[in-house]
């Protein structure tokens, strides 16, 4: 069974996880984005909410704000799209991955530690909550099985314009479902680079 076949249940009942609601950005921080970035998003994001399908918004509007991420922090962190993340098949934790994020600058090979695990949804992103929580669970195995254990994973389920976040700890799974907006761009990834830095464990 791959990734997005999980729902939110399924993933509590198999992996014996204790599900919780939360808020879990006290002060919201921010990380600047470059001014051409920031209208070139203004031009693309709403012709890709307007076109409505996953693949255009992962295109015009994730990839874009991840990668402006990477360059923010010094390429000091690796980014992964579409990428073959399948760690126990036998329990269903197999497939591809929207996004990862990982704190190896590494640009060729997925290294330990995987820290965030984004999904991209058309709409509904209470529908993607089990998929990510799935993917956040087979990053806990890579880091471990590489020797990087950390203790927080992160997750994100976005159709780009609307953006919710997750976090796992051990077996507790705590969802914000706060639904974040684009805007302002600079909070969503201050978002990213809070979560980078293991803020909030």
């Amino acid at each position: 069974m791959p990734y997005s076949s999980f729902t939110l249940t399924q993933v509590e009942q198999q992996f014996n996880l204790n599900v919780h609601k939360g808020i879990f950005f006290r002060d919201l921080p921010t990380l600047t984005a470059r001014t051409w970035f920031k209208e070139s998003l203004e031009v693309s994001a709403p012709f890709a909410a307007a076109q409505g399908s996953e693949k255009v918004r992962s295109e015009l509007i994730v990839a874009p704000l991840l990668f402006e991420l990477r360059e923010l922090l010094d390429r000091q962190i690796g980014l992964f799209s579409g990428v073959d993340f399948s760690i126990d098949a036998e329990s269903g934790l197999n497939g591809i991955c929207d996004f990862l994020l990982t704190r190896s600058s590494n640009e060729l090979i997925v290294k330990a530690p995987a820290i965030v695990l984004i999904e991209a949804k058309k709409g509904d992103l209470n529908a993607g909550w089990g998929q990510c929580a799935a993917e956040m669970i087979a990053a806990q195995k890579f880091n471990i099985a590489g020797g990087e254990e950390v203790l927080t994973i992160y997750g994100s389920v976005t159709t780009g314009t609307q953006w919710q976040f997750l976090k796992l700890t051990g077996r507790d799974l705590t969802i914000d479902v706060t639904e974040y907006p684009l805007n302002p761009i600079d909070r969503i990834l201050g978002i990213f680079k809070w979560m980078l830095d293991g803020n909030g464990v």
